[in-house]
């Protein structure tokens, strides 16, 4: 089985010849596959180490947020052409023993609620991760990858550029293409690759929690060799990933790169799929015996009903949540991340109108530590 390793105490800009962390076609292949090969792909974390066991809240203002996601990669799979369909299994994702979640001023889902930095580092061990500052709280393993994709076509990067650029233009909250941290230093690639931070239909930072070990994630290929990249590790997640980290940690990952042609599924996807033939995790996590939730429903703080708006639902799950945590004794800190790196949020219904139903589900088991 191939390989591509990294030196951990080093930053991908260090070690430019193991992966990226822009999307763009001109960032050549850094191994190749034959069609249906497996190969073991080391990758760090996804703040690219710079908040390592000894960080503090004062050095996430130090960060370069442009060195985000580092990816190992890309793969270039023989046969993928154009038009194909590239099914990626994961066969293993194997943890590194340190791991953060952090809240980062500017980011999450509650950014205009939680404006301080705030750090929690976890040690990973036995299946669990573990740590000083949510003490008596163990959360169990369910590695996945936050970020998994193929190249897009030059056609795309113009395309999903310039709708970025609307958006931006509109008050959207986008990262454009810029070359501060990015490597490759030099090229297109830097100036113009697509920034890591949104999923696109190339796939790319979903941060999909089901995409465990076991799991067949499908993507439509753009370029010859569909050049296959990932990164972003998370030992575990809530559904939202809320505070905009989850466990994150570095990682081994072991994929098996198949090929699809002239299948139904090849004419018709449009953006990435997935699948698991078990369970994504074990059944009493997956869907856990004991758990509380809190709703929330589309009724702002002044009581105006904003009908059928399934984000101020969302919002509102997620605060209920927070509060109930509260209630139990966690500061409000612990309680975002909590939600976070625990808390599933659910759909109930959207039928129901005007209040739509979002609920945020949080397993009980996790505080018997």
């Amino acid at each position: 089985m191939k390989s591509v390793h990294i030196d951990r105490n080093k930053r991908l800009k260090d070690q430019p010849t193991t992966g990226h962390n822009r999307f763009h076609p001109a960032i050549p292949p850094i191994v190749a596959v034959e069609e249906g090969e497996e190969i073991e792909l080391e990758t760090r974390d996804g703040v690219d180490g710079q908040l390592g066991p000894a960080a503090t809240e004062a050095d996430m203002a130090l960060m370069d947020a442009g060195a985000i996601h580092p990816l190992t990669g890309p793969v270039f799979v023989k046969g993928a052409q154009p038009g194909d369909v590239l099914e990626v299994e994961f066969v293993d994702i194997v943890p590194q023993p340190h791991a953060f979640t952090a809240i980062v001023p500017g980011l999450g889902f509650l950014r205009d609620l939680f404006t301080t930095p705030y750090l929690v580092h976890w040690q990973i061990r036995d299946g669990w991760a573990t740590s000083p500052r949510l003490p008596g709280v163990r959360i169990p393993g369910s590695s996945f990858m936050g970020v998994s994709g193929v190249a897009p076509s030059e056609a795309q990067v113009r395309a999903w550029t310039a709708r970025e650029h609307d958006l931006m233009s509109r008050g959207g909250m986008v990262f454009p293409p810029d070359a501060s941290g990015a490597v490759p230093s030099a090229g297109v690639g830097a100036t113009e690759g697509l920034r890591t931070l949104p999923p696109r239909e190339n796939g790319g930072n979903f941060d999909v929690k089901q995409l465990t070990k076991g799991s067949k994630l499908l993507l439509p290929v753009a370029v010859e060799g569909a050049l296959f990249s990932t990164g972003d590790g998370h030992f575990a997640q809530g559904d939202g990933e809320v505070c905009v980290t989850a466990i994150e940690m570095g990682a081994t990952a072991a994929v098996r790169l198949r090929v699809l042609k002239g299948t139904a599924a090849t004419r018709a996807l449009r953006g990435p799929r997935f699948s698991h033939a078990g369970y994504f995790a074990p059944p009493e996590w997956a869907a856990p015996k004991g758990f509380v939730a809190a709703m929330g429903m589309p009724i702002r703080e002044d009581g105006t009903n904003d009908g059928e708006n399934l984000t101020l639902a969302c919002r509102n799950a997620v605060l209920n949540m927070i509060e109930l945590l509260q209630e139990r004794g966690w500061s409000r800190e612990q309680a975002y991340v909590l939600c976070s790196v625990a808390a599933d949020l659910r759909i109930s219904n959207v039928v129901d109108v005007p209040n739509y139903v979002v609920s945020a589900l949080i397993p009980e088991a996790i505080f018997a530590g």
